[in-house]
């Protein structure tokens, strides 16, 4: 008898219930003696009991659905030690239904905080396997997260529609795309969708040569410029700030993102008419792109592989087009950012592409 639990934690995203279901395939394949259990909205269900049995009816259907039939919540990993309102020990809650349940693996899919935690039960001695979820491809580890590539298709729709509407107005738009730590979405969809000019986190930009990359634009007989923004793209002025510093300025901040203060700065420097659009929850939504079904169908059927074998305390990543383990010890508290100097950045720069630096 196998029973095994399982979780999606953090920000949702397309394709979880593609891995899910890969997963639950390819035990039932294996072995007809297998018990699922599914803990509702992630950790939370974890340490409140709050579970139910799964059976193969419930992964029917399900690879080309969006979002997750386990809901999902957001524990931070900051407060995971820290007693709830009650007084409840989180992380021996977690471990008591863990033991209850008899579980011989419970299987996280989520992102960076997700996996804190997740090396913290291991730590603990649980049982664990993880699944790289997250649109912002930020998890170390793995060439490549679920979920990704479909929020960069929303994205790059998104720069795609405004292209018409801003070369018939004349105006400088700026699309606003999810990415508050790391910018590979923005970058990747900033790319595909042929935006002038891309402001990522890790790339803090000067307003500046902002401006001075659209007015270039104008000379050159271009009437309209299209800006890539990460929503937690930085200032060279800001970047130098320390993190209290950067908060107490955001708190008298009038602007409610990066971008509109981006665009009130070139409207003042140009006079060019400005567009803020924003796609926001719409690139965690929806249907899994192709890629994304088999990408996740793929991580869930070899996470079940480990499983089966034993092998426990590892996150089923994919490098060089191939399945990997990685020991999760070694993927938690790491984040896999965009380097100023990496290939993609120099020949988007070759394109013509401005990043403000």
């Amino acid at each position: 008898m196998k029973r095994i639990g399982m979780l999606t934690s953090g920000g949702d995203c397309q394709a979880l219930n593609a891995a899910m279901r890969g997963l639950v395939k390819t035990l039932a394949n294996q072995t007809s003696d297998l018990e699922i259990f599914g803990f509702l909205e992630g950790y939370r269900g974890l340490i409140y009991g709050d579970y139910r049995m799964l059976t193969s009816d419930d992964f029917a259907g399900i690879l080309t659905q969006g979002g997750t039939i386990l809901g999902s919540s957001r524990v931070p990993f900051k407060t995971i030690k820290d007693p709830d309102e009650k007084g409840l020990d989180k992380i021996e809650s977690m471990k008591l239904h863990y033991k209850k349940l008899k579980l011989d693996c419970l299987v996280v899919l989520g992102g960076n905080g997700s996996h804190k935690t997740a090396n913290l039960l291991r730590q603990e001695g649980l049982n664990i396997v993880t699944l790289p979820k997250t649109i912002d491809n930020d998890l170390w580890g793995t060439d490549m997260t679920f979920g990704f590539q479909t929020a960069v298709e929303i994205a790059t729709t998104a720069i795609d529609h405004i292209h018409t509407t801003a070369a018939s107005h004349g105006r400088v738009f700026i699309v606003e795309v999810m990415g508050h730590k790391v910018g590979w979405l923005t970058l990747n969809a900033g790319i595909a969708g042929g935006a002038d000019i891309i402001l990522v986190p890790e790339i803090p930009y000067d307003v500046k040569n902002v401006v001075d990359a659209i007015e270039q634009r104008r000379k050159n007989g271009k009437k309209f410029t299209i800006l890539a923004v990460a929503e937690g793209a930085i200032s060279k002025e800001d970047s130098k700030l320390s993190k209290k510093e950067l908060k107490e300025k955001k708190k008298v901040n009038p602007y409610p993102s990066v971008s509109y203060e981006v665009a009130d700065q070139i409207q003042k420097a140009t006079g060019a008419e400005m567009r803020v659009t924003v796609p926001g929850h719409t690139q965690r939504g929806g249907s899994p792109c192709p890629y994304d079904r088999v990408l996740a169908s793929r991580l869930g059927s070899e996470a079940a592989a480990l499983i089966l074998q034993g092998e426990y305390g590892f996150m089923v990543g994919i490098q060089n087009r191939e399945i990997v383990k990685v020991p999760i010890e070694e993927v938690a508290g790491k984040l896999k950012v965009v380097s100023p100097d990496a290939s993609i950045v120099k020949e988007a720069k070759m394109l013509g592409i401005c990043f403000g630096d």
